[in-house]
């Protein structure tokens, strides 16, 4: 439960620390460029504390898809940046993603585990070499 209110504010900070980049102005304004470093230190120290309880493949892809798309409503709104369907199909692709993601968090067994059928290979690949150095030495 944590987990989940520590992954929001990262994602929070991290999009008030990219705006504060916009406002920043390329570091020509004092204080936005002071709070671009805050809100990402914040961001990062929160984000660490998420990634005890949520899978780290998850957390990062939550994370940048859902401040991506929070940035792009922002630079829509608050910017006036240009608006295309290219764009809106794009954010609603990544949401599909991050939904993706969050819905197929079910682990693969052993068995079923791409490593584990590598190991197999490797194993099989040992026993077949075993068997053609007994047939050559007698």
């Amino acid at each position: 439960m944590f987990g989940w209110i520590y992954m929001i504010l990262a994602i929070l900070l991290e999009v008030a620390g990219t705006t504060c980049m916009k406002f920043s102005e390329g570091f020509t304004k004092v204080w936005p460029s002071i709070f671009i470093f805050v809100f990402y230190a914040l961001c990062f120290s929160i984000l660490t504390l998420a990634l005890k309880t949520i899978e780290i493949s998850i957390a990062y892809a939550i994370w940048s898809g859902l401040g991506t798309v929070l940035i792009v409503c922002i630079g829509i709104l608050w910017f006036q940046e240009s608006v295309s369907l290219i764009k809106i199909l794009s954010i609603v692709l990544i949401i599909i993603g991050v939904i993706g993601l969050q819905l197929s968090d079910k682990p693969l067994s052993k068995e079923e585990g791409i490593f584990s059928s590598v190991g197999a290979s490797v194993e099989q690949n040992k026993t077949t070499q075993q068997l053609k150095t007994e047939d050559i030495i007698p």
